[in-house]
């Protein structure tokens, strides 16, 4: 599978998830992206349960929620779960290497995001990619 096709895939869902473990130690460069995020355009209360000082994906999970958690060095989708294992800076953006698990099978996934200057956080589809997709952080 395309690493671009299955960032999509990691990106809109995997396997759904009770809650989010509270976040740790964190790296600095991963501060400014802890939180629950969202499609800009779509309420946080259809995707996210609003009980508990963590978010979680509210129940029944909608897979397709273009919607993920960070919480510490964890990046949870409706579907999935990954491991943040580096982040490196490529100009204005940030560079993910995560190691994600779905029900079917382990991919290692490269994402581009940055925060954007009205606090909300843009990901890209790749090096070339200038607009992003704008999400927005769910309090």
């Amino acid at each position: 599978m395309k690493t671009a096709q299955f960032v999509g895939a990691t990106m809109i869902g995997f396997i759904s998830l009770a809650g989010v473990t509270p976040a740790r130690a964190v790296d600095s460069s991963l501060s400014g992206y802890q939180g629950a995020w969202v499609l800009d355009g779509r309420d946080c209360a259809d995707v996210f349960s609003s009980g508990g000082k963590v978010k979680a994906f509210k129940k029944p999970v909608d897979i397709f929620a273009p919607a993920f958690v960070i919480s510490g060095k964890r990046l949870r989708t409706p579907m999935a779960s990954c491991q943040i294992k580096s982040t490196q800076p490529n100009k204005d953006r940030q560079v993910f290497l995560l190691d994600c698990t779905n029900s079917v099978a382990s991919n290692e996934v490269r994402v581009l995001m940055a925060i954007s200057p009205d606090r909300g956080l843009k990901r890209y589809y790749g090096d070339q990619d200038p607009t992003g997709v704008a999400y927005r952080r769910c309090s």
